[in-house]
């Protein structure tokens, strides 16, 4: 049954002429991304589901491909140090990601004969595989039907349907509740459905400054039709500088590029006291020291990455988990 906002759009545009117009426009507009090609291996999708998590397409792409090149199978991460996965992680940010990749590939390989699972259930039941990647690896990589919910999607139903500006800072049960009355019955235009939507919430139904010019369904577009009615929030930016994830991610950095243990003290000393060249290790402890963090910030970021399974002592000083 389509709940209020679907079924009128239905009675006035009919819902599955909106999926032929996203069909038509995904064919001819979408990016011609290397997780989209039929060649890709769902070891691929998955890999790439995980990086894109918060993070844009431009930079996850030269990571997406180094991985794959390195490790094309989740056997050969599985047979790697976690810290490997976290060395090559690059500036994605959040390397608790690289974790997760790498104790799913184990799982893969430990459970499923090495080959990612094709259900959204056994998917679900990876090492941090939630329910949008299990969804998302299920319709992307294996053609199932699954009702799939990113923040662009969310995007796009609450101003095409809802005629909201932007939708609920956080996912709601009647959010999904509409997004699966709105899926297409057949598994292939659902997969497309879906790919569809989140292309057209990155490329024109933006966060800022939408397109709505290019837009394809723009004549079923509520939110256009009650006149682009203001958010009735503001969103609130995630903080970057000063944070402690911005010093967790400048001791990874260091971390990434040592050959051996780095010693505790050489993450408090400034960075004219160390006698180091400027290349090697001697580049991430410079930035690193010019965040001019506080002590108790620096203790609390090291022990939360020892904490994590970011990083381990060994021989006086940390390293990335082996």
């Amino acid at each position: 049954m389509l709940l209020p906002g679907a079924a009128e759009l239905a009675g006035t545009h009919h819902l599955s002429d909106l999926h032929l117009s996203m069909d038509r426009w995904f064919s001819e507009m979408a990016r011609a991304l290397p997780w989209r090609s039929p060649d890709c291996s769902p070891w691929g999708i998955l890999v790439s589901e995980v990086m894109l998590q918060q993070t844009p397409v431009v930079r996850v792409l030269p990571v997406w491909e180094d991985w794959m090149e390195r490790w094309p199978e989740p056997a050969d991460l599985a047979s790697e140090p976690s810290g490997e996965a976290v060395r090559h992680w690059g500036r994605l940010g959040y390397p608790r990601r690289a974790l997760r990749l790498h104790a799913a590939a184990v799982a893969i390989v430990e459970q499923h004969g090495g080959k990612v699972p094709d259900t959204h259930g056994a998917l679900l039941s990876l090492p941090g595989v939630g329910d949008y990647t299990a969804a998302a690896v299920a319709a992307f990589a294996f053609g199932r039907r699954e009702t799939v919910v990113d923040t662009n999607i969310r995007r796009v139903h609450a101003r095409l349907i809802s005629g909201l500006a932007l939708p609920a800072p956080a996912l709601t049960a009647s959010e999904m509740r509409l997004a699966q009355s709105l899926m297409p019955d057949d598994a292939r235009l659902s997969v497309q459905w879906n790919a569809s939507v989140m292309e057209l919430g990155a490329l024109v139904c933006t966060a800022r400054s939408p397109k709505c010019s290019d837009c394809p369904v723009r004549e079923s577009c509520a939110w256009l039709a009650a006149g682009e009615p203001g958010p009735t929030y503001t969103p609130k930016g995630q903080a970057w500088h000063g944070t402690d994830r911005q010093l967790r991610g400048a001791v990874v950095a260091v971390l990434r590029v040592a050959a051996s243990p780095v010693a505790r003290e050489l993450f408090e000393r400034p960075a004219a006291d160390l006698g180091f060249a400027a290349d090697g290790i001697g580049v991430p402890l410079a930035a690193l020291h010019r965040l001019n963090s506080a002590p108790e910030q620096l203790e609390r970021a090291l022990e939360g990455l020892l904490r994590d399974g970011l990083a381990e002592m060994h021989d006086g000083g940390l390293r990335l988990p082996a």
